[in-house]
Order: structure tokens, then C-alpha cells, then sequence
């Protein structure tokens, strides 16, 4: 602090003069003492006037002094509430800087930053740069496989693990599909976001529009978009999800990704690249449980169904329009990079299903032009030597409307995804009715696409799940509402609600029981949606099987495994 000026003493009267004399004539004496009178009366005349001078000009001293410690304190009171603060959030950012790297980050311990490349400094092959480190191999590599990086890879991996007693370990065959179904669970809403999963990362305005991964990260802007997804890639799945999918008698886990893992195009405001290092760690520690892996890729450039899970809501480009076939040939070339990587040995028996393209939204596609792009990739991923089963989307055409098509193909597969309230007709059932319809309609579909002569052929169901409303918030994107109390407007007149379509059909439809949480659930409506569930394996176990949507949410239980489980509303265990 700066060191405060005492105050000025306060003024006293003058000593008046005396003049010693040692000697002095009488003369000299009486001159003296007149002259001492006359300047004692003159100076006891003046000092009343000399004090009140004195005094008006201490007191303006002292109050322009008052003025000027009171101007001086307040600047710095203001100066040292700012250095508090500023201390406090920069306190704060440090604080935060370390719960994000020093707790994550200990496999760089004793490693030096210079050992990392000049031109690699701050970029995905910068493991100083990332989130966190746990389990990844940290040593700087540039080396690339299909054109894209292994940094973060271990050199070694393990396939003796099998998920459970009723399944074969990793390194051994699993068998036939067909007698031995897939049980497995999707890892949705990781690394392609989906707003009802995570709704956390979308609780923004409604007037700034964030309805999409393409909105959120077009509103963050690139360095707050990478900070924000890495930190969602590390937490929202991490290795002790792989164990509880695991313990719940699993064996097989979806991961849906999106193309910019990959490569990004024009003006692409996604993170690019971040979300392939936990892609492949969590292959990594699907394999530590014994747990194959299909390979999803959720997201294509241009929109293969514009959904927001697509990465961006609104227009299908990919295959239509102006940049049709641009978005096609992307397309391609994101799996001629995808499968030259996945072809390597450590993929050969872990990855067992690799997908083309979710979903494509077939009433805005050509069949022709989907059937002829996937007979496309089949050839190209196959050529650069996948061993794994491919898979497609059925596009919600209907089963029996692919037999005949992409014959002589071995090794691709059907994808199915089966709900019961996404179109109006369906949702409206009764609980009664919905169990019905999954135990009797689901398995005759099953065993009639199962059948070359009546459908495609090897035909899996890679999404389903329990719920009998489309009541989570967000769950037929951003803003659109919901069919079940007929808020559903989607701007198309042949798929909107905009009356209510739960069974009663009328004003009494509410969405608070499908959102409560589970604990308030009636011992009925418990007994339901487990029947709803169980049916629904039975009938899907008579193709290759089934992935439950997804592992876990939010805020939204009936599309939670997890949470399923938690809530009695979920076999114990998948076998």
C-alpha cells in the first residue's frame, strides 16, 4: 500500500523576537525598550489576524488533502477489487485447467513438451492438448494407416476376453448369427450427438436456434466447440461404461460416429478429428471386456436423412440436389480411408458388424441411387479387406420391399429399427396392443426378411427400445413437440400431430407419467414396459439380434439401458 503523509502539525503562534544584550547604555536601553514596545503591540495586534490566516489556510490544507486521500483511496479500492477478482478467475481457470489435466494426464509425467514436433504443437497428435490421457499411448507418432493417425494407440491388445459364459471370447469365431443373436447396446448421443441424449449441451435460447451438432459448434466457435465436445467424448463414456454393459450380459456394443472423425468439408463448422482417438479407445476397452463392436457411421456429408443425429437437421443433400454426387463420392472416400484402416489385424475379430450409413431417410432418396451407392461401398470396403459382416439401413421402406435387391453380396446384413411411435398409426395402440404387435408383427417380420424368398436375407435390429411415447423432450428434434399430445408439427402434412395420439385420443394425453422418473412409475406401468422390452428381444433374437438404444441419457429413462436396469424396468441380465 502506499504509505500514507502524517498530517501536518497544526500551527502555533511564533515565539516573538528577544534580543540579548549583554550591555547596554542607558540610551541604547530606552530606544530599545521602545522599540520592543512598539513591536510587541504592533505584533499582539497582527497575531489574531497571522492566526485566522494561518488557520483558513491549514484548513484548506487539510480538507484539499481529505479530497485528495479520499479520490486516491477510492481509485485504489477499485483497483484492488479488480486485482481480487482477476486473481479469483484466473484462480479459478488454473484450478479448472488442472482438474482437467492433472487428475487425466499423469501418463505424461516426466515427459517433455519439446518431445512433441514444432508443426504438431496444439494439434490431435498433441497429447499436451488433450483432455485427458487415461489409456492412451502417448508417445508422438505421425504414422498413418488408410490415411488416418494411430497416435494414442497401444501397440499391444488382448482378444482372450469373452463378455460372459454363454458367448466365445473375442479371438474365436462367434458362429452363426442366425442361431447365435447378437445382445447388444448402442453407445448413443457419444460421439455423434443427439440433442434428447444430451440435452445439457443444447440448453441454450430457443431464439439462437442450437438444434443440431451443426448449430452448437457453428455457435462456440472452434476453440470452445473442441474444449466443450473433447471434455463430453472423455466423461459421457468412459472405460467403466464397458464394464457395466458387460456385467448387465451383454456382448456386443454399437458405437454410431460421424464423418468428420474423418475428414471435413467447405464450411463444416464441426470438431475435427477429436472424436476418432476415443472412437479408437473405446474399441480398446470394448475388447478388455469382451464385447464385439459394430462400427456405425451416423453421420454422412450432405445429411443422409436430415434428422439432428445426422449432425444437421433440416435438407437431405447426401445423394440429392446440386451436390448430390460430390456428397456421394465423400462418402465414399470416407470409407475407402475407414475400411483401409479397420482391415488391420487388432480389427479383424473385434469389430464384427461395420455399417455404411445409418438410417437413410428413403422417402427423400432414390432406392435406386441408395442401392446403388451401397453396392458401391460393399465392393470398396471388401477390396480393402473388411472381413466384418457390412451392414445397411433399411431406410424405414419396409422389409419386404428389399427382397431381391443387393443379391450375391456375402456378408451384408439388414439393418432394421423398430418403433412403435414414430407414425401415427402405431402410437395410438394400447399397452396391450404394442406388446402384441412386438411379440406377433415384429417376429413374423423377422422371420419373413430372414427368409431370401420373402425378404432380403441376414437381417439384424441395431435400435430399439421401450418406450410407448415420443414424450422425451427433444426426441423428434429440437422444437418440433411430440405426437403424443399432438404438438407434433413437423411441416409436413402426412407426418404431422397436431391432434393427440395417445390412445385416449383427447385432451386427457399427457407426457407427465412416460417422463417421470422411474420411482414414480405404477407398479403396472413398471410390469408393461419390461414385458414391452422382453417381447421385443424375443422377436428381433429370431434374426441376428438386437441393440438396445441406447446405454444411458440425461434425462430420458425409457431410452436408458442403464437406467432401465436401475428401475427393475430391464431383464437383470441380457441372457
Amino acid at each position: 500500500e502506499r504509505e500514507r503523509k502524517p498530517k501536518r502539525d497544526r500551527p502555533r503562534r511564533e515565539d516573538y523576537d528577544v534580543v540579548d544584550a549583554e550591555y547596554e547604555s542607558p540610551r541604547a536601553r530606552r530606544e530599545h525598550r521602545t522599540r520592543d514596545n512598539h513591536r510587541h503591540s504592533e505584533g499582539e495586534r497582527e497575531a489574531p489576524k497571522r492566526e485566522r490566516r494561518r488557520r483558513e489556510q491549514y484548513l484548506d490544507d487539510e480538507g484539499g488533502y481529505d479530497i485528495k486521500i479520499g479520490i486516491i483511496g477510492g481509485v485504489a479500492l477499485v483497483i484492488l477489487i479488480i486485482i481480487i477478482v482477476v486473481a479469483a478467475v484466473v484462480s479459478k481457470n488454473k484450478s479448472d485447467d488442472s482438474d482437467d489435466s492433472d487428475a487425466n494426464k499423469s501418463s505424461l509425467d516426466g515427459m517433455s513438451e519439446d518431445s512433441i514436433p514444432v508443426a504438431a504443437r496444439g494439434t490431435y497428435l498433441d497429447p499436451f492438448s488433450w483432455y485427458e490421457t487415461t489409456d492412451f499411448n502417448v508417445t508422438y507418432t505421425n504414422e498413418t494407416v488408410g490415411d488416418l493417425p494411430i497416435m494414442g494407440l497401444n501397440t499391444d491388445w488382448d482378444d482372450s476376453v469373452a463378455a460372459n459364459d454363454k458367448v466365445s471370447a473375442i479371438e474365436k469365431s462367434w458362429g452363426d448369427y442366425a442361431s447365435t443373436p447378437a445382445r447388444g447396446v448402442n453407445l448413443g448421443g457419444w460421439l455423434s450427438l443427439e440433442p434428447f441424449i444430451t440435452p445439457s449441451l443444447f440448453n441454450y435460447d430457443s431464439k439462437l436456434n442450437i438444434i443440431d451438432e451443426y448449430t452448437l459448434c457453428q455457435h462456440l466457435g472452434p476453440k470452445t466447440a473442441a474444449s466443450t465436445l473433447e471434455k463430453h467424448y472423455a466423461t459421457f463414456v468412459t472405460e467403466s461404461t464397458f464394464q457395466e454393459i458387460q456385467a448387465a450380459g451383454l456382448d456386443h456394443v454399437r458405437i454410431p460416429y460421424s464423418y468428420w472423425a474423418v475428414q471435413t468439408y467447405d464450411d463444416d463448422p464441426y470438431v475435427f478429428r477429436t472424436s476418432w482417438r476415443y472412437l479408437l479407445r473405446g474399441i480398446e476397452w470394448a475388447r478388455k471386456y469382451g464385447l464385439r463392436v459394430n462400427l456405425d457411421l451416423h453421420a454422412l456429408p450432405g445429411s443422409q436423412n436430415g434428422w439432428n443425429h445426422s449432425g444437421r437437421q433440416g435438407v437431405v443433400n447426401w445423394l440429392n440436389g446440386t451436390n448430390g454426387d460430390l456428397n456421394s463420392q465423400r462418402s465414399l472416400d470416407i470409407h475407402d480411408r475407414l475400411s483401409k484402416f479397420f482391415a488391420q489385424d487388432r480389427y479383424k475379430n473385434i469389430i464384427t458388424f461395420y455399417g455404411l450409413a445409418n438410417e437413410p431417410r428413403m422417402v427423400s432418396l432414390s432406392a435406386d441411387a441408395v442401392v446403388s451407392w451401397t453396392s458401391d461401398a460393399f465392393d470398396l470396403v471388401r477390396k480393402n479387406g473388411v472381413t466384418a459382416n457390412v451392414v445397411f439401413g433399411d431406410g424405414f421402406m419396409g422389409l419386404a420391399n428389399w427382397q431381391g435387391k443387393l443379391t450375391n453380396m456375402d456378408g451384408l446384413v439388414l439393418d432394421v429399427h423398430q418403433y412403435v411411435i414414430f407414425n401415427n398409426d402405431q402410437i395410438v395402440y394400447t399397452h396391450q396392443k404394442k406388446v402384441e404387435y412386438a411379440c406377433d408383427g415384429w417376429s413374423e417380420q423377422t422371420e419373413q426378411s430372414m427368409d431370401t424368398s420373402t425378404g432380403f436375407g441376414p437381417t439384424m435390429f441395431a435400435e430399439w427400445s421401450q418406450a410407448d411415447t415420443d414424450c422425451a423432450n427433444d426426441l423428434t428434434n429440437v422444437g418440433w413437440g411430440n405426437r403424443w399430445i399432438g404438438t407434433y408439427d413437423s411441416g409436413n402434412a402426412s407426418t404431422e400431430a397436431l391432434t393427440p395420439k395417445c390412445p385416449a385420443e383427447d385432451s386427457t394425453c399427457t407426457c407427465d407419467g412416460a417422463n417421470a422418473d422411474p420411482s414414480e412409475y405404477s407398479d403396472e406401468y413398471k410390469k408393461f414396459l419390461k414385458m414391452f422390452a422382453e417381447a421385443q428381444m424375443v422377436s428381433f433374437e429370431k434374426g441376428w439380434g438386437w441393440w438396445y438404444w441406447t446405454w444411458d441419457t440425461e434425462d430420458a429413462p425409457q431410452w436408458s439401458y442403464k437406467k432401465g436396469l436401475a428401475a427393475g424396468i430391464l431383464p437383470t441380465k441380457a441372457y
